[in-house]
């Protein structure tokens, strides 16, 4: 897969969804995690975060949304239920990107919406847990980047004789 990705959040309260979105990022290849306005309760957030990500990806722990300072043609993906968000399933991603989500009762802050290229929804009838919202985000963005075939129109798996590895790189035909 070209490009890259890092997956953060904005004023989260948790500690323990912080470190379950920083290990979804880290288990789906993500290049760095970020923090924004979040108060850094690290301990707890290591009690979730068995993947240690924090040794082995960068984190940045910026204190606003005007201190955020991401790699030039880095777009930032607001995931977030607005009215005028696309729905997820139809979303191109972008090669660079950064996804960011918001505390686990409030939204995303007015000027972090501001600083978004891209606001995309889940489609569910309400809100799931923030990492798992980060999860589905991230799961979409690799099937839709991944080089993955088409899924066959009859149930079951692909006729190819061998399976997709992920993170493989991409054969161009």
């Amino acid at each position: 897969m070209r490009g890259y990705f890092a997956v953060g959040v904005e004023g989260i309260s948790k500690a323990r969804n912080l470190g379950a979105v920083m290990r979804t990022a880290h288990a789906f290849g993500g290049s760095f995690v970020f923090t924004v306005g979040a108060a850094n309760r690290a301990r707890e957030m290591f009690q979730t975060d068995t993947a240690k990500t924090t040794q082995n990806l960068p984190y940045y722990d910026w204190a606003s949304v005007d201190d955020m300072a991401l790699p030039r043609g880095c777009q930032i993906v607001g995931v977030e239920l607005t009215d005028d968000a696309v729905e997820l399933p139809s979303f191109r991603h972008p090669r660079m990107a950064a996804y960011v989500l918001g505390k686990e009762r409030g939204d995303l802050s007015p000027a972090m919406l501001e600083r978004c290229s891209h606001v995309v929804k889940i489609p569910t009838k309400f809100c799931v847990n923030l990492s798992v919202a980060a999860a589905i985000a991230l799961y979409d963005r690799t099937l839709c980047l991944g080089g993955y075939p088409e899924r066959p129109v009859m149930p079951g798996g692909p006729l190819e004789d061998k399976a997709h590895i992920w993170g493989a790189p991409r054969k161009r035909t």
